[in-house]
């Protein structure tokens, strides 16, 4: 392994602290919890953002090295010994309530961050692979049809109103839940449905992706009941939903405010690096695969993440994803600082 490439082997460390979370009682549950929201948000507070580019060659080199793809591949093995160990640790274990909350935290914590967040990665390449990979690690969130919406629909419309995943300024991260789970799903039927009627087949069939996705959601719920019972599948229910919020949640920082200019012809100019909210915070973008290069992202989604850039042009937030998301959580102090931002760029 290339000593570039290594720095991605960290969010894999999540991994062994959710195992030793899942076997565990007390208060060392909650320390995968603890790194993430107390421990990264606090060093990336003082540590200076990275705004350094890969040179041509480099960029080259890295991007054909199938080593960054491999520890993507591996994060779908981990995502279910993980998932496996919460199950059965449920199952046959004695737990305390405190237990309880918090190893469904840290299952959940996995769905958000390496589950959808991966599942993302690989869900913009072509080969048919790694997008069976991309739904493999949807499913462990319940949030298949994000495959569907995000490709197919926020791509397309992002930083304009009639994206959902895109946050409006003085809208609320509350507000914004309701609006962009309810009205993305709904999205992505729409989505769907057309494409069935393209193909020339019936609207309600298995050639309708979000009706296999429906039943492939309802099939795995129906397995864990089997192998586990209702406490632990009422449980997985509860991480993964707690996924879906974290998701939704970095959908809410990352075009908070922005939009994109219309043309006359009634279409919208092309997604630029300044329609998304980026971050350099080193922390943040490993153990997240760089998602918080999020404006070269949008501007060219093919770019995998290991070449993603930054852009001089791009706005920058004040800190990194972790920070920035539980900012968010307190609407009157993050309209005091995003508003202000936003009106700067303006």
């Amino acid at each position: 392994m290339t000593i570039r490439a290594f720095k991605y082997v960290s969010p894999f460390l999540i991994y062994a602290g959710a195992l030793h979370s899942f076997f565990s009682t007390g208060w060392v549950v909650f320390i995968p919890i603890i790194y993430a929201w107390i421990l990264v948000p606090l060093a990336e507070l003082f540590a200076a953002p990275d705004e350094g580019n890969l040179s041509a060659a480099e960029e080259e080199m890295v991007r054909k090295d199938k080593i960054y793809d491999i520890l993507l591949y591996l994060v779908v093995p981990f995502q279910y010994a993980a998932l496996a160990a919460f199950l059965f640790t449920i199952y046959t274990m004695q737990h305390s309530l405190v237990d309880i909350v918090g190893k469904t935290m840290v299952m959940g914590f996995l769905c958000g961050t390496l589950g959808i967040n991966v599942g993302h990665e690989l869900g913009h390449r072509k080969n048919k692979f790694e997008l069976f990979l991309s739904k493999l690690l949807l499913l462990t969130s319940l949030y298949l049809h994000f495959f569907i919406e995000h490709n197919k629909g926020h791509h397309k419309n992002v930083a304009t109103p009639h994206d959902p995943s895109s946050a409006r300024m003085g809208e609320s991260v509350y507000a914004f839940y309701f609006r962009s789970i309810f009205y993305s799903y709904a999205s992505a039927w729409r989505i769907a449905n057309r494409d069935v009627i393209r193909k020339g087949k019936k609207l309600l069939s298995i050639h309708n992706e979000m009706v296999q996705y429906t039943l492939i959601q309802l099939s795995f719920l129906l397995g864990i009941y089997l192998l586990f019972g209702w406490i632990p599948l009422l449980l997985f229910v509860f991480a993964a939903c707690n996924g879906i919020l974290l998701l939704e949640t970095v959908n809410y920082i990352e075009h908070y405010g922005l939009q994109r200019k219309q043309i006359e012809d009634g279409k919208y100019e092309r997604a630029l690096p300044e329609h998304s909210w980026n971050s350099n915070h080193v922390i943040g973008r490993v153990m997240l695969f760089e998602l918080s290069r999020h404006s070269d992202h949008h501007y060219l989604a093919s770019r995998k993440y290991q070449v993603l850039r930054h852009h001089e042009n791009s706005p920058q937030m004040p800190t990194g994803y972790p920070g920035m998301m539980l900012l968010s959580l307190l609407p009157p102090v993050w309209f005091k600082i995003m508003n202000k931002r936003i009106k700067q760029l303006q």
